[in-house]
């Protein structure tokens, strides 16, 4: 158990931040594709599309996960699952007009599942076929996804954390959960890339227009629900410091360096990047005015 943890969220403030050099400072919590550039203690992923990159990388093998929904079903149940009762020519026309993301199984007795079946795919295309006008989110979201497992790994369903609960909530505020759960004697949070806003009118992400991202053309994500989710973290655990690192501080100026006025909890604290440096020496290419 550790006392001392760093979430790492993927805002693009962190990107100074050396991350290796935080781990004899504590343990270390990532979210989503962290895993591409670095290895933290233990990984949180919670949306379907990167929940199965991530598992298809082969990286929960070896490392600690936690994943939303990850419940595997037998090997002889996937005609069944994945095809319903369509006619071989639908699956046909559904496997021209969609993807199907999924491993080699190998010798795997067991997947996991995501997304809509091919029955849900063909729906999409008989409504077009009848004049429907189709969203073309509703058709982007519509995929199929699919992870024969290992049965060694090291992946994780949120319900078996201590407190039997998946909230529902976001990836950041999800690593703090699965940390809290983790370590009894937790007294502090490190939020290191947890920017929540953008100081530019398009996404804030370290890997934007990347697989499973959005276009680094979007619009910012609205951030009420993760203010609101770190919110209810703060509150049910006053004996933990959740300490909010940005570049500088609260001197204000933009969106990211600022205080959260949502967050009234006493057990909230800010710092900047050259306080960060100072307790861990991990932050490169300071000035003084940060």
């Amino acid at each position: 158990m550790a006392k001392t943890i760093f979430c790492i969220g993927n805002g693009e403030s962190r990107a100074p931040v050396d991350l290796i050099k935080l781990r004899p400072h504590g343990k270390i919590y990532g979210c989503n594709a962290l895993y591409r550039d670095f290895t933290p203690d233990v990984l949180c992923s919670v949306d379907g599309q990167t929940m199965h990159e991530v598992y298809h990388s082969g990286y929960p093998d070896n490392n600690e996960t936690w994943f939303r929904d990850w419940n595997p079903i037998p090997g002889v149940t996937y005609n069944m699952v994945v095809y319903a009762n369509l006619s071989p020519s639908e699956i046909e026309i559904a496997k021209k007009n969609f993807k199907v993301y999924q491993n080699e199984r190998g010798d795997r007795q067991e997947f996991v599942f995501h997304g809509s079946n091919i029955s849900g795919q063909i729906g999409i295309i008989r409504r077009i076929a009848g004049g429907e006008q189709i969203e073309s989110k509703q058709i982007n979201h519509t995929g199929t996804y699919i992870s024969w497992v290992n049965p060694d790994d090291k992946a994780h369903n949120l319900k078996e954390l201590k407190d039997g609960k998946d909230r529902g909530w976001a990836c950041g505020a999800t690593s703090g959960l699965v940390a809290i759960n983790q370590n009894e004697d937790i007294e502090e949070i490190y939020m290191i890339g947890h920017d929540l806003k953008s100081n530019t009118q398009f996404i804030n992400n370290m890997y934007k227009s990347t697989q499973n991202y959005g276009d680094a053309r979007n619009k910012p994500i609205p951030e009420v629900n993760w203010i609101n989710q770190w919110d209810t973290l703060m509150k049910e655990n006053p004996k933990v410091k959740f300490i909010k690192v940005n570049p500088r501080g609260i001197r204000g100026g933009d969106n990211i360096n600022n205080m959260v006025p949502e967050w009234k909890s006493k057990n909230v604290e800010y710092i900047n990047f050259n306080e960060l440096n100072k307790r861990f020496g991990c932050v490169s290419g300071l000035t003084d005015s940060q």
